[in-house]
């Protein structure tokens, strides 16, 4: 056996030379605000944890309280004996909050992904031909999906609704199939989700959203967004636990039950964590105060960086982008910020386009306004050199 004919020597000393190889960043305490890597305390820029939730003692108690009576793992997939009590008691309380009759959790939002897609797109027997219509900046597991279905599939330009209409009016295929992020995860900005129901009611296509990075954010007291055909938010990211879930239609999630691969064919996620996330569910309907505070911190620091000259986003949400251009200089901009105790994560290509490198701030509710301001302070010093 060998993997000498596919030159790996080579291929990985060229990422290194375009300053693209990667490297996991071993935390060994903490989540947000605060990390501990190599025996130093960081202030965490670099987490998904929006809400502060994943410490929350409230999460940490219903997992001990669970696992005091229950099993750890859940012992098989959904489908065979892995659906605990507490698993079902999660979905309807993620249908109830979302808006949708139903809901289904699988173990990651990249399988929800690669499984709606698969099941509503695939080559199977009762599919007809149909055209993926995706957001050129969607995740990169939406992209998979269409892919992996073996499906036609079109990227129309960043929030570009004219030009999907105009792709869709010359579009005679029956199956037609819009996706988006609602919340793009590396640039902020949210898709124009009004235009694009209307978009798709005119040309009677499905529509799609992944709100990986907007659920949980919103008011739960009314439906937070209005209603499509497909909706995938996950819950490792604002709710603090792990995991993901599609709701829609009792039909439509009768049918992806059957058909949907990763959620057919995986283990079930242990169901302490289900009992965690309907906890993270209490607090965030209990501390509103938080979805508060985070709006702050995003006004408060583009407000400074907007003053000193850095290039932002237009985003208004906990994920602010500072575009530096090349990898190079993304990951000099990360390291000096590191040596003053601030881990903000440097993202290159190809995650991004080439030219648009960039330091990728994420905000927490966890963050005080003294973690803030020695990141706003930081920033103005090396402003000059990398702006």
């Amino acid at each position: 056996m060998s993997l000498k004919r596919f030159q790996l020597d080579q291929k990985y000393t060229a990422l290194q030379h375009q300053h693209l190889d990667r490297h996991t960043q071993v935390i060994e305490q903490g989540v947000t605000p605060l990390v501990q890597r190599h025996g130093k305390s960081l202030i965490n820029f670099s987490s998904n944890d929006y809400l502060g939730l994943a410490s929350h003692p409230a999460l940490k108690q219903a997992t001990v309280d669970y696992l005091r009576l229950h099993s750890l793992g859940a012992g098989a997939a959904h489908l065979v004996t892995g659906h605990h009590a507490i698993h079902e008691q999660l979905e309807q309380r993620l249908a109830q909050v979302t808006g949708y009759p139903k809901a289904m959790l699988f173990s990651t939002g990249y399988m929800a992904n690669l499984g709606v897609i698969d099941a509503l797109m695939g080559q199977l027997t009762d599919s007809k031909s149909g055209i993926v219509y995706q957001d050129r900046l969607n995740h990169a597991s939406l992209l998979d999906g269409a892919r992996l279905a073996g499906v036609k599939l079109r990227r129309y330009p960043h929030l570009d609704v004219a030009q999907l209409n105009e792709w869709l009016n010359h579009d005679c295929t029956e199956q037609k199939l819009i996706v988006t992020d609602q919340i793009f995860s590396m640039d902020g900005t949210e898709a124009p989700l009004l235009d694009l129901i209307k978009t798709a009611e005119q040309h009677q296509a499905a529509l799609m959203i992944d709100d990986a990075h907007g659920f949980g954010l919103r008011d739960f007291s009314r439906p937070p967004l209005p209603a499509v055909d497909v909706y995938m938010g996950t819950l490792g990211k604002a709710i603090g636990t792990f995991g993901a879930f599609v709701a829609g239609s009792e039909l439509l999630i009768d049918y992806l039950k059957s058909r949907a691969r990763p959620f057919v064919y995986t283990t079930a996620t242990p169901p302490l964590i289900a009992a965690a996330t309907l906890a993270a569910l209490d607090v965030i309907e209990q501390e509103s105060w938080r979805r508060v505070k985070l709006q702050q911190h995003i006004g408060r620091l583009r407000t400074a960086l907007i003053e000193q000259g850095w290039q932002l986003l237009p985003s208004q949400s906990a994920i602010q982008p500072i575009i530096v251009g090349s990898a190079e200089n993304a990951l000099a901009l990360s390291k000096k910020l590191l040596e003053q105790g601030l881990l903000v994560s440097a993202i290159r290509p190809p995650t991004v386009p080439r030219g648009t490198s960039r330091l990728r701030i994420t905000l927490s509710a966890a963050h005080t306004d003294e973690h803030l301001s020695q990141l706003i302070s930081a920033l103005a010093v090396h402003q000059a050199s990398f702006r």
